[in-house]
């Protein structure tokens, strides 16, 4: 049964993930990439449509979870793929990139491309934006409104990832996909599922 359930949901990833991502490639982005040294994954940007009876602080509170959540996942994946020598900069630690711009006065204060760069003193900054129609993580008031139906039972979700350098102030990367379906209700998964789709193109990743 457990395997009949994990075939399933590799099937359909893979049927969510299939179609055409629209990727943007600088010319020269492989030969900078390798240049990284160490690259900080920021905070990613999340927002949750506002579901029916759903109280805005609290939707508020859970796109900050769920930005914690998203960058933890994508932390732990791409940590898992240096260890397996497929990613050739080093990942800086996510409690040190957050500490750096907590410092600096993020988020309530904005900065620029530039500036994060020298903030968190690395040479590449992978972002992200992920657009929900619902919460992937449940919890506190936002659980009840999932519960009792403020959302629909399909999540549609818009992801869009960059990798910017630090050194020549240049977009190198940008992955932008829009997908829907029953992919699972843990950011882990949802994740797990955008990064072995949208690596295939990135210029950090050794195929």
């Amino acid at each position: 049964m457990k395997l009949f359930k994990t075939l399933s949901l590799v099937v359909i990833i893979g049927i969510l993930f299939s179609s055409c991502a629209k990727i943007f490639y600088s010319p020269d982005a492989y030969n900078l990439a390798r240049n990284h040294k160490t690259v900080a994954i920021l905070p990613p940007t999340v927002s949750i449509a506002a579901g029916r009876k759903v109280d805005a602080e609290a939707l508020k509170e859970q796109q900050k979870t769920e930005s914690v959540n998203f960058q933890k996942e994508m932390y732990s994946w791409m940590l898992k793929r240096k260890m397996q020598g497929k990613i050739t900069p080093e990942i800086q630690d996510v409690e040190t990139t957050n500490a750096k711009l907590k410092n600096a006065g993020f988020p309530e204060k904005a900065f620029t491309s530039d500036e994060l760069c020298e903030i968190l003193g690395v040479d590449g900054t992978l972002g992200s934006n992920y657009s929900l129609s619902k919460p992937m993580s449940q919890g506190a008031a936002i659980a009840v409104g999932v519960l009792f139906g403020a959302w629909g039972a399909t999540n549609e979700v818009t992801v869009a990832l960059d990798i910017k350098d630090c050194a020549n102030k240049k977009l190198l990367w940008n992955y932008d996909h829009k997908f829907s379906g029953s992919i699972g209700s843990s950011p882990a998964r949802l994740v797990d599922g955008l990064m072995r789709h949208a690596s295939k193109k990135m210029p950090y990743i050794i195929n």
